[in-house]
């Protein structure tokens, strides 16, 4: 007769659990459990929304006015904020960019200054939603969502279908997604 110990009276390893059990995972990266609520306190409305070229760039094209698109997604004020970075990208851009030199230059819109060298607005962005979570990027870029994605906490504001959609955002705030 076997002397098998049954699987319900074996004490739980939960170290191993964790660690992905029999289903072979690895264990997920632990992200603190006040994330959660530092998200939805920081995330309050007035939205502060950073904002970058190519997104002012394709808000021309589509036709969206960028304050009036930004609330008809949220449901809430929202301030575009441009840091000096994005304005020299798009003072860079010249002539051809003007509308968006002009939109950017809108008084409703927040400047915020950068402290570092170099103007690559993509690392700039990253690194200050790194440091405050108080903040929605609005971006089309493919590499500068994937980067942010991996930012717990960042919602990120796209455009699709001739309107401004958002991902990542606790489902209680805003517009109804599509």
């Amino acid at each position: 007769h076997n002397k098998s110990v049954s699987s319900h009276n074996k004490p739980r390893d939960w170290a191993w659990e964790a660690a992905g059990g029999l289903t072979g995972r690895h264990p997920t990266p632990q992200h603190p459990s006040c994330l959660f609520f530092q998200y939805n306190t920081q995330l309050g409305p007035p939205y502060h929304i950073l904002v970058d070229t190519n997104f002012i760039n394709f808000s021309i094209k589509a036709k969206l006015d960028l304050v009036q698109s930004m609330m008809d997604c949220l449901y809430a004020k929202c301030i575009p904020c441009i840091t000096d970075c994005v304005m020299g990208e798009i003072e860079k851009l010249g002539q051809k960019y003007r509308v968006a030199l002009r939109i950017a230059k809108d008084p409703r819109f927040e400047r915020l200054p950068c402290g570092h060298k170099g103007t690559y607005a993509d690392d700039c962005l990253v690194q200050r939603v790194t440091q405050h979570k108080c903040y929605i990027v609005a971006t089309v870029d493919k590499e500068l969502k994937r980067r942010i994605r991996k930012i717990p906490g960042v919602p990120i504001m796209y455009i699709s279908r001739h309107r401004y959609n958002i991902e990542r955002m606790p489902d209680d705030y805003g517009a109804p997604r599509f």
